[in-house]
């Protein structure tokens, strides 16, 4: 039904300039459509980055903070109104095509308007011509559909905004006429809920879990007020207007009818009537992007496997049309939270699209005039996980399409830099890197190191769309800073890099965040990594991390130096303690020294806190880039490595996506069977005497206790008998 309606809708929407597409049937667009090839491979086309900007205007102001709207605090960019899309066809004869445009328009050919003509039987002149449509859409944002058998709308198109700049179109998964870009939609599906309470006139109702939607008041009338409060806890359903979200619906009416809210996020509802009122029931439709759930993973441990599955459904309720922060606050795109997001997605949905959205929505429009969000570290996450997505996808096209955006906020960056050549935070500059009581003034050495990699990610993605000379810049200028962050910040007799320098003044303080970061981008060798490890790391001393947005790259970095066994434990811990206070998702942060109510307070509000946060959802990456312990080791997984490690466990099993298929893998401490997808890979483990597989192939030693064997053929499945053995390090 729902497809239907929507059906409907666009039908009425889709106009051209001077007749509209609502007098067109279906037996006509078909009956016209027979001289159409059915192979034709058209697509919807637009202006790079516009559906996503769009998508991000309807997206980015529907937080509610207690019963009043907030949008975000940066700039949020809307699509250009008016594009001109540009092909120079060749054809041998006359050729008919089919126009659908989603608003006004004008067709040229070799620059002359056309007139009075039929857009679904549009007959090209044969011979070498310009097509140009020039769409205007100030509703949505201009996109054009052209079916025909040899000239149609793909990537090969031009568009420009008219400022005499042209790009290469961009388009997605959008085939159909009646369903333009603009048609995106979430799916639904009815939920109900328990009743735990009532009276007269309120009613508590119990979702049972963690959920986002729409609430319905099913035949409600009379004359009153009726009240919604959301709660993540039944504590916060319960506070009236201390409640982060709650509405109000004010009826007048003698007959019965429906009422639906915005979509909403909740666990508990708390509603509240005026006697007057009447209504039959309240439910709920579940909002939701459609994910197929490609990655998984299993094992010995009953706990780790309740953690592995809640982080998933974390996952995927923040996985929108967009990667979002939370689903109750502050449901906005951050850059940094989002760059996690994107890594999980790689080991769960593989979702490219979602990640490819919400990377243009972040970025925006020319020109740059602030950092992403407004934070420094925010702008070279973005920078960084546009070259990690290429990394898991090798899609190469994107890169090209997106790079102009990264060279221009680069730039930005570079602008801004200090006299020594560094980076730090300037008037309106949000130095973020954790919610840390720590100094993050002067010449941070955080801010330093993603600096270092950005450039590393923008010089090989320049590389890739052909502008080599910046390039050879950003590497050049990456190892000149990376030299410079040895030189000033690294201290020997710390065996650590210390946080910072301000005012010419070295601090002498060590926090985690730099330390990990270098174990993570490998950029400290053998011994400082040991180092690192025993000063940092494992030493209670140093300033602790309590948010799951920082634990992510603390664990990964324990995993990368040997400590698997010390990160699982702590998953455990931490995430076990959330799961023991009854979290049906994961949190924005938890801290296990509160008690009661305190654990739902922040930014000095009782349930400010965010209990659905996609940061808690990082056991997702840990598990299958250290436990199964896949990755890619050149772009979109044409070359792959596993090195797999119990950690503990008595076994696991799990699977692990890639653009071609997933690898399957499953180890106890005896026998590793995997099975292979597209790609060449290598696996690597740990076993006290050479391994066995099949007759034929063969490990060799590494190192002691370090074997490899090369996975060369596609969807296979290699049986490994091996002896396991404990505490070997790398």
């Amino acid at each position: 039904m729902r497809r239907i309606v929507q059906k409907l809708i666009l039908l009425a929407a889709l106009t051209i300039f001077s007749c509209s597409l609502t007098s067109i049937s279906y037996s006509q667009h078909n009956a016209i459509k027979k001289n159409i090839d059915d192979t034709c491979k058209a697509k919807w086309i637009w202006y790079p980055g516009d559906f996503e900007i769009w998508l991000h205007t309807k997206v980015s102001g529907k937080r509610q903070e207690r019963g009043q709207p907030y949008p975000p605090f940066w700039r949020v960019d809307s699509p250009y109104g008016l594009v001109l899309f540009k092909k120079t066809y060749e054809i041998e004869k006359p050729e008919a095509i089919q126009i659908f445009a989603n608003e006004r328009f004008h067709v040229r050919i070799d620059g002359v308007i056309q007139h009075d003509f039929e857009p679904l039987n549009f007959e090209l002149p044969e011979g070498k011509h310009s097509l140009e449509f020039l769409i205007e859409n100030y509703n949505t944002f201009p996109s054009l559909l052209v079916q025909g058998n040899s000239v149609f709308t793909d990537e090969n198109w031009l568009v420009t905004n008219q400022d005499n700049t042209y790009y290469k179109a961009a388009f997605g998964e959008f085939t159909e006429p009646l369903y333009p870009p603009s048609s995106f939609s979430l799916e639904y599906l009815p939920i109900t809920a328990e009743i735990i309470q009532k009276n007269d006139s309120s009613l508590l109702l119990d979702f049972g879990k963690e959920t986002f939607g729409k609430v319905i008041i099913k035949n409600l009338k009379g004359k009153g007020r009726l009240k919604l409060f959301y709660g993540e806890t039944k504590q916060e359903a319960l506070s009236g207007t201390l409640a982060e979200t709650f509405d109000y619906f004010e009826i007048d009416r003698d007959y019965p009818a429906n009422d639906t809210t915005e979509s909403r996020a909740f666990r508990y509802i708390n509603t509240i009537w005026d006697k007057k009122l009447t209504f039959d029931e309240l439910s709920a439709l579940y909002e939701y992007l459609p994910l197929k759930k490609k990655g998984d993973f299993v094992c010995s441990d009953s706990l780790l496997n309740k953690i592995y599955d809640i982080s998933l459904y974390t996952l995927q309720l923040t996985t929108r049309e967009f990667h979002l922060d939370g689903i109750k606050r502050d449901r906005w795109i951050w850059s940094g939270d989002a760059y996690q997001s994107y890594l999980m997605n790689f080991y769960s949905f593989f979702d490219e699209n979602v990640n490819k959205r919400t990377l243009y929505a972040l970025r925006g429009h020319e020109p740059v005039k602030t950092h992403i969000n407004t934070i420094l570290d925010y702008s070279f996450y973005w920078i960084i996980g546009i070259y990690d997505h290429f990394l898991h996808t090798g899609d190469t096209a994107f890169i090209k399409q997106i790079y102009p955006r990264m060279k221009t906020l680069m730039n930005f960056c570079l602008d801004r830099r200090n006299e020594n050549g560094l980076m730090e935070g300037l008037p309106g500059d949000w130095v973020f890197i954790d919610w840390a009581n720590i100094d993050k003034e002067g010449e941070v050495s955080f801010e330093q190191i993603l600096f270092i990699r950005s450039l590393e990610a923008i010089s090989l993605c320049a590389d890739l769309a052909g502008d080599q000379t910046y390039a050879e810049k950003c590497k050049i200028l990456s190892e000149s800073i990376q030299k410079k962050l040895f030189d000033i910040f690294w201290d020997n007799e710390k065996g650590a890099f210390v946080h910072n320098r301000k005012n010419g003044v070295l601090s002498k303080k060590v926090t985690r965040y730099t330390n990990m970061f270098a174990i993570l981008f490998d950029y400290a060798d053998v011994e400082m990594k040991q180092k690192i490890r025993d000063n940092v790391l494992l030493n209670d001393e140093i300033m602790k991390i309590t948010t799951p947005y920082m634990k992510f790259y603390e664990l990964a970095a324990l995993c990368e130096i040997g400590e698997k066994q010390k990160a699982i434990e702590y998953v455990k811990n931490y995430w076990g303690g959330m799961i023991n206070l009854g979290a049906t998702s994961f949190w924005e942060t938890y801290d296990p020294e509160q008690s009661g109510d305190e654990h739902y307070a922040m930014y000095g509000r009782p349930f400010g806190k965010s209990l659905c946060h996609a940061w808690g959802a990082n056991p997702i990456y840990l598990f299958g880039k250290y436990l199964l312990g896949v990755k890619p080791t050149s772009p979109g997984y044409k070359s792959y490595l596993i090195e797999p490690e119990l950690a503990g466990l008595e076994w696991m099993e799990g699977k692990v996506p890639t653009p071609q298929g997933t690898i399957d893998l499953f180890m106890n401490k005896n026998i590793i069977k995997v099975k292979t997808t597209e790609g060449n890979g290598v696996l690597r483990i740990k076993s006290k005497k050479v391994p066995k597989v099949e007759k034929g192939v063969s490990f060799h030693e590494i190192k002691n206790n370090f074997y490899e064997i090369t996975l060369d053929t596609p969807n296979k499945e290699y049986v490994i008998k091996y002896e396991n053995t404990k505490n070997i390090k790398k």
